[in-house]
């Protein structure tokens, strides 16, 4: 269970949204708190990874190094 407090001005936007389509305002909060918790996912891994490349940790490939791997440097 999650209680939040919204400025006025965003509970007011909020409540218009879930008025004019049907939908609660908690349905609202869930779908934006799991959008931009997909969204800080996805930058702390791929932090991350930029920082275990710059630590040497994880080898980076050229495109090219790719390329003559599969037998594509043609």
């Amino acid at each position: 269970m999650l209680a939040i407090r919204l400025p006025d001005d965003i509970e007011t936007r909020l409540a218009a949204l879930a008025d004019q389509t049907g939908r609660t305002k908690t349905f609202y909060a869930r779908e934006a708190i799991l959008t931009h918790l997909e969204d800080l996912e996805d930058y702390y891994l791929a932090a991350q990874i930029v920082s275990d490349i710059r630590k040497g940790a994880e080898k980076t490939y050229s495109s090219e190094d790719v390329r003559a791997s599969l037998g594509l440097d043609n």
